[in-house]
């Protein structure tokens, strides 16, 4: 079964989903990486988002940049990008869109602050037929890594991490294990 979710994402909805659920997205999503999201961190912890065209609350991030060639998820276990869920989080980000397993810490600020953590699969043509409009709004001198607002219809994912479990959890276990 595949759930629809638009935005903005209530509480209540992230707290039915579990992992290996099938989301398809409608609305607005904000895209970052490496480069623009410690940057939206800082302007949170400086009290500076209301002069940007930014809403977090209920809102999702994806690990992206946004180019002419599409979109894509980039690793989120990147430490600019990992480092930014938590703060996101607390912001009001309820879901978190990447690819790569993160740290246990992460995964419980995730369950603390209600959000969840979904992958997409790396198929830029089929993400990119799902924008309906984008824009910058954030950090424009970025390029393709400012932060971007998309507006997407059916915007496919899976989630990953819930209520502080992971799919990757098994995969950990097994490479922990050894060949």
């Amino acid at each position: 079964m595949v759930i629809e979710i638009t935005t903005p994402v209530r509480v209540d909805q992230i707290k039915n989903l579990s992992v290996g659920d099938q989301l398809v997205i409608t609305g607005t999503i904000y895209t970052g990486r490496d480069a623009a999201l410690p940057r939206l961190v800082k302007a949170i912890q400086e009290n500076r988002l209301g002069g940007m065209d930014i809403h977090l609350e209920g809102g999702i991030v994806f690990h992206s940049a946004v180019s002419i060639a599409g979109i894509g998820p980039t690793s989120s276990n990147k430490v600019e990008i990992e480092e930014s869920i938590p703060a996101l989080s607390k912001a009001g980000i309820r879901i978190h869109i990447g690819k790569g397993a993160l740290s246990p810490k992460t995964v419980k600020a995730l369950q603390e602050f209600q959000s969840i953590f979904a992958v997409t699969p790396p198929a830029s043509a089929l993400l990119t037929q799902r924008i309906v409009s984008k824009r910058v709004v954030a950090f424009p001198e970025e390029g393709m890594e400012a932060i971007h607002e998309l507006v997407v219809r059916e915007f496919p994912v899976i989630v990953a991490i819930s209520q502080g479990r992971s799919v990757y959890d098994k995969v950990r276990r097994k490479s922990d294990d050894g060949p």
